[in-house]
């Protein structure tokens, strides 16, 4: 018998990886010998540049292979090396990894100095996806990115896709290169260098959390780090800021809430009894949280007036065109006691009153510009359900008097900034909680801050989408049933 022939392994051509320069970058030739970059329609100048590599570095628009300079030996190639680094240190490169005339990937910066290097990688190697990367659509594009990453991957070859959805737990290189359209070692090594892609030893194990990392990314959950650097600069080539990216498209939310149908109660006219204010340093010392509420003497109606005219009721409004060369939308503003970024004032408070003299058990929503209550009429059982939870939250022995729901109009905020939006509102949060303590403090109440919220709880309460309007922190109110300690 003659003995079977052997197969042939799986042979995979080489992946070619180029850099060009991204959509939003021209090239300009000057007459004086210099080669400037407009970038949506801001010049950067460049440097000057020989006649040979101004007529190259007209191939960037379609992308020119990295190795054809990188090694940088002819003085055309060091010229054309150094153009592609200082492009690239201001964002304006990328890097389509292809094979043949198909691309595989392009690889999009997110941080200013991000250089494509490939990490080195065995056929032996484990490897497994970060836990904190992850595929999403952007637009009609997939894209793999992570906020470790210095750079994300647009995916442009769907068998990649189902590569990386492999990998979910950990996978040996060699097994993974004998499978049909494998996509090649290359974009493997990239994936890695970015730590987007891990390689296990064998002390590893699974690599879960655990063997992420040191300690403390091994503290971070996977939203609150992409939460955090998504929303700030640093390590995103997301569009950020005051863009105005959707004026011409969506109108500017108003200033001011229009007011809820159900039974008004004013609050103007009420005075409760007078109180010497403290000064500002012995508010900001006495401040502090106060978990249990005095159900014989409960706030009354007058302070929980007081309370909400000094911390939150409109004290002025105006309007004021968007700057758009004449040709921006009118935005209306107004004033109110605390702070807000763009004094866009995007907070609406919801009182959940279990016990308070002077006004029914109930769901309110404060209309700020009247300076009233007005009654939403949510169901008994939602309302015990949603004190009830803020009871847990405090540990506290009895209900919240008045729970105070803080929701944002979030469009008020996102019409105007690109990625920062939700971080602003939180900000706006904080500085409307320290205003609430501080007031309480001198008013002789107590308050506590709560850090969770049900949105879906309060979106059956009121009948709004989660996306439109949404708790975005809680204050309970009351009258402290004793003296605590500060926290």
């Amino acid at each position: 018998m003659r003995a079977p022939s052997k197969k042939p392994g799986r042979k995979t051509q080489s992946a070619t990886l180029s850099a060009r320069l991204n959509e939003r970058v021209r090239l300009e030739a000057q007459a004086d010998g210099r080669l400037a970059a407009s970038v949506d329609g801001y010049p950067l100048d460049l440097g000057p540049f020989s006649t040979g590599a101004i007529k190259q570095a007209a191939g960037l628009r379609a992308g020119l292979p990295l190795g054809s300079f990188a090694a940088a030996r002819k003085p055309l190639d060091q010229e054309i090396s150094a153009l592609v680094r200082r492009l690239a240190r201001s964002g304006l490169i990328e890097y389509p990894l292809s094979r043949g005339n198909k691309h595989l990937a392009v690889i999009e910066p997110q941080v200013a100095d991000y250089w494509p290097q490939a990490a080195k990688l065995r056929a032996s190697d484990t490897v497994v996806l970060s836990r904190f990367a992850y595929l999403r659509r952007r637009g009609n594009a997939l894209v793999l990115e992570s906020p470790r990453a210095a750079a994300l991957f647009q995916i442009c070859d769907p068998t990649v896709a189902s590569f990386l959805a492999q990998l979910s737990k950990p996978q040996k290189l060699a097994t993974l290169r004998q499978q049909r359209g494998f996509p090649g070692l290359e974009l493997f090594a990239l994936l890695a260098d970015c730590q987007i892609l891990l390689t296990l030893d064998a002390k590893d194990g699974d690599g879960l959390r655990p063997q992420e990392g040191d300690d403390n990314l091994v503290l971070w959950d996977f939203h609150d780090l992409l939460f955090h650097t998504r929303s700030t600069e640093g390590r995103q080539a997301n569009p950020l800021g005051g863009l105005y990216p959707y004026a011409g498209l969506i109108p500017p939310l108003p200033a001011e809430r229009p007011s809820w149908p159900g039974n008004r109660i004013e609050l103007i006219g009420l005075e409760p009894p007078t109180r010497a204010p403290l000064p500002m340093p012995k508010l900001l010392r006495e401040r502090h949280s106060v978990r249990d509420f005095d159900e014989a003497n409960p706030i009354t109606l007058a302070e929980l007036g007081q309370f909400l005219d000094t911390t939150a009721r409109v004290l002025s409004r105006w309007e004021s065109p968007v700057d758009f060369e004449g040709d921006g939308p009118v935005v209306g503003f107004t004033s109110r006691p605390y702070p807000s970024a763009g004094s866009a004032y995007e907070l609406e408070l919801y009182l959940a009153v279990a016990n308070c003299a002077g006004l029914s058990r109930g769901f309110y929503h404060y209309d700020a510009s009247a300076h009233a209550l007005v009654e939403i009429g949510a169901a008994a059982t939602e309302l015990e359900a949603m004190l009830g939870a803020a009871q847990f939250a405090m540990d506290a022995a009895t209900l919240p008097q008045v729970l105070i729901t803080i929701a944002a109009r979030f469009g008020r905020l996102s019409w105007k900034y690109s990625a920062i939006a939700y971080s602003l509102i939180l900000k706006d949060v904080g500085a409307m909680v320290q205003t609430f303590y501080l007031t309480a403090t001198d008013m002789g109440l107590g308050g506590c801050a709560i850090g969770t919220g049900n949105i879906e709880l309060f979106a059956r309460m009121t009948g709004l989408p989660f996306h439109a309007e949404g708790p975005v922190g809680q204050f309970a109110l009351g009258r402290g049933a004793q003296a605590e300690a500060a926290d």
